[in-house]
């Protein structure tokens, strides 16, 4: 017996790595933008790449997550595709002060806007908004993607949102910097200037509404970059910027300075100790976490592995065993953990219950336990494994439904941050119910292991095809078992691909996918962002008992 559970365990910690090693040459291939030779052309110019400025600005040692590496993920193939969305978003420190970084890459089409750019963007700036943090912008782009304008330009999520949220974030005394270290055009140009500050740089900053070629097509007049609305011109004579500099050191440089003489502001008061590691490795989480997705395991040895001192104190531990509520540290910060567990039990009435599958005992622990969570001001931390709901007569009678809807009405009303971490599966709504995108978790995350969809594939390839196969009988076809065969295994294979934690990141489904062993730096990264702003009183709403 000893025997077979290593070998288990040696398989699930071979498998997720084999992910992460994946996950690595995946990252590694999007950090090189738009390829080798544009970065190198961009430092030819005197200009550090988006990345290099990033780091640059940076405080040395400090933790950063960065959002949204995967966005345009094997999208825009036919326009040669788009790493990272043509933009690089890292939460981070400057001179001790955390913040939100946005840099375009323009070694992606000239860091022009793709429609998954203005998303990419516009949550870079609901992470500002949301957690009071400022906001640094190294403007270098083209402006709206032309051949795409009509996916990016009018509708209320697209391009124009952004100078609206500069607006709303000015009136909320949030900060933002912007420095023009490229091309600011068009529309763009709103962005630098309806920020606090703005820099520019000689040379190769320019910041206009209408380009050289716009001017000359517009009202026949001929007019040099510069002297159209380079730094000089913007910092002697129109005084749209307030800082001109020689090159982008010394205006990474001088956001530090800037950044160094900000004062602090009132806390959230979300209760904190000194941080302690878990007594159980953090890596042990690898062998724990199955191969098979449908294989059963030990969630609560799975969270001893993340939390301060390997200690959960586990609120209602014997009613309501699908799903594990208790109260934990992460990085010394107070939490309030729910996680699906994966292992098969039993009930009150000593009933078997299915391991990742909300039932309306384990709902209704949820429930009361996300309102002492809010009513303590305790942030909450929700780790996904959820196959949905349980179906069938026997739940309808007992009221799943009603029980299903107030956990997700104390999800959707709470106040307080919540984390989402999706570890494997997160279906249906199992997924709202554990603070899903929908549901405003201030930042979530996906492991490898990670599957978002509406069902399993399995599950929905066999409803598509038995649909599939009615209308073709209905039409007097009658498929043979081959046939049906081959268009299950058609769908499945498709449906697979989409729930990848892949084709979600791509889409911002989830801010980033991370290697396991880094749950508990975005946890406790994302709660100190939240612990700058104060939160209202929490109100649920209509939980009927």
């Amino acid at each position: 017996m000893h025997k077979k559970i290593n070998v288990e365990q040696s398989k699930n910690d071979d498998s997720l790595r084999l992910k992460i090693s994946k996950l690595n040459q995946r990252l590694d291939k999007i950090y090189l933008g738009g390829g080798k030779i544009r970065l190198e052309k961009q430092r030819q110019q005197g200009k550090m790449t988006a990345r290099e400025r990033i780091e640059y600005l940076l405080d040395d040692g400090q933790p950063t997550i960065e959002i949204g590496a995967f966005a345009g993920y094997e999208m825009y193939e036919e326009y040669g595709g788009c790493p990272a969305g043509g933009s690089v978003i890292v939460i981070g420190y400057i001179q001790g002060l955390q913040c939100i970084i946005v840099a375009n890459d323009a070694t992606v089409k000239a860091g022009a806007w793709f429609p998954i750019a203005g998303k990419k963007n516009l949550r870079a700036q609901e992470i500002a908004m949301e957690n009071r943090l400022p906001i640094i912008y190294l403007v270098d782009s083209a402006g709206v993607f032309l051949p795409m304008q009509d996916e990016i330009f009018p509708d209320k999520e697209h391009f124009g949102r952004i100078f609206r949220n500069n607006a709303v974030m000015s009136s909320k005394g949030i900060i933002q910097i912007a420095a023009i270290m490229g091309s600011c055009v068009a529309g763009g140009a709103y962005l630098p200037i309806m920020s606090d500050e703005a820099i520019i740089v000689e040379g190769t900053g320019t910041i206009f509404l209408a380009g050289p070629y716009l001017v000359k097509a517009a009202i026949g007049e001929n007019a040099d970059k510069q002297v159209l609305g380079g730094a000089t011109t913007h910092s002697e004579i129109s005084g749209v910027t307030d800082y001109k500099v020689k090159d982008d050191a010394e205006a990474l440089d001088t956001i530090k300075d800037i950044m160094n003489k900000i004062g602090d502001a009132p806390k959230a008061g979300f209760n904190r100790e000194a941080p302690t590691l878990p007594k159980k490795d953090p890596k042990e989480l690898y062998k724990i976490f199955p191969e098979n997705p449908a294989k059963p395991y030990d969630t609560l040895e799975l969270i001893k592995c993340i939390v301060d001192d390997s200690k959960i104190t586990q609120y209602k531990k014997d009613y309501g065993k699908t799903i594990i509520c208790g109260y934990a540290r992460i990085d010394g910060w107070a939490v309030g953990i729910v996680a699906n567990n994966r292992l098969v039990v039993k009930n009150g009435k000593g009933e078997m219950q299915f391991g990742g599958v909300i039932y309306s005992d384990s709902a209704d622990k949820a429930t009361r336990f996300i309102l002492n969570c809010n009513q303590k001001k305790i942030p909450l931390v929700f780790l996904h494994d959820v196959s949905g709901f349980m179906v069938g007569s026997r739940s309808e009678h007992g009221g799943i439904i009603k029980d299903g809807a107030k956990m997700v009405n104390a999800v959707a009303n709470s106040t307080v941050p919540k984390v989402s971490i999706v570890m494997g599966n997160s279906y249906g709504a199992g997924n709202y119910a554990m603070c899903g995108k929908a549901y405003d978790p201030r930042i979530i995350v996906g492991w490898p292991t990670a599957k978002i969809a509406v069902m399993g594939g399995a599950q929905a390839a066999k409803v598509l095809q038995q649909i599939q196969i009615s209308s073709m009988k209905k039409k007097g076809t009658e498929p043979t078992e081959k046939e049906a065969n081959d268009l299950y295994e058609k769908i499945k294979s498709r449906y697979d691909h989409q729930t990848t934690p892949y084709y979600a990141a791509s889409r911002l489904w989830i801010d980033a996918i991370i290697d396991p062993v880094d749950t508990r730096k975005v946890i406790s990264m994302t709660i100190e962002a939240a612990n700058n702003a104060p939160i209202e009183r929490f109100n649920p709403g209509v939980i009927q008992t």
